[in-house]
């Protein structure tokens, strides 16, 4: 598992090379036996003030009680692990059958460096997409001061 800090990096996917790096992603990751980077979910962070930040994650058809969010030594780690469904693909359910299932819900893990600063506030779950609600807390002391001169 790979940890990374929060990246203002675009993601390659809008690049036009992105099917290549995909590939060669994919080469790597089977050399290696670390997962491919687009195993992971996508993410957004995204800055609302000098204090305060959103994190958005993708994870479809995760429901609250298949997700773990857990922050420990400054470590914040998000993973998912779906429910495991006894059936088979090719068995009939309340005469219902797969005809093709091609939407895959996998095991992932994702990892991020906090700052000791970084507090998360709340986490919330809607329409496939996890928000992290969190603050970077300044100390006083570490915050410019103004002096006023005297005469």
């Amino acid at each position: 598992m790979a940890y990374r800090s929060f990246s203002l990096i675009p993601a390659l996917s809008n690049h036009l090379l992105s099917d290549r790096f995909t590939q060669m992603d994919n080469l790597f990751s089977r050399l290696t036996g670390e997962r491919p980077i687009a195993d992971t979910p996508a993410y957004n962070l995204l800055k609302k003030d000098k204090a305060h930040y959103e994190m958005t994650v993708s994870v479809p058809c995760y429901t609250q009680d298949e997700l773990d969010i857990s922050v420990l030594n400054n470590q914040l780690t998000i993973s998912g692990k779906p429910k495991v469904e006894e059936t088979d693909a090719n068995e009939e359910k309340d005469g219902i059958k797969w005809l093709h299932q091609g939407i895959r819900k996998s095991e992932f893990s994702l990892s991020f460096s906090l700052e000791h600063r970084i507090t998360i506030q709340q986490a919330s779950l809607d329409k496939g997409l996890l928000t992290l609600q969190f603050t970077y807390d300044i100390p006083e002391q570490e915050k410019p001061q103004k002096i006023a001169i005297g005469m």
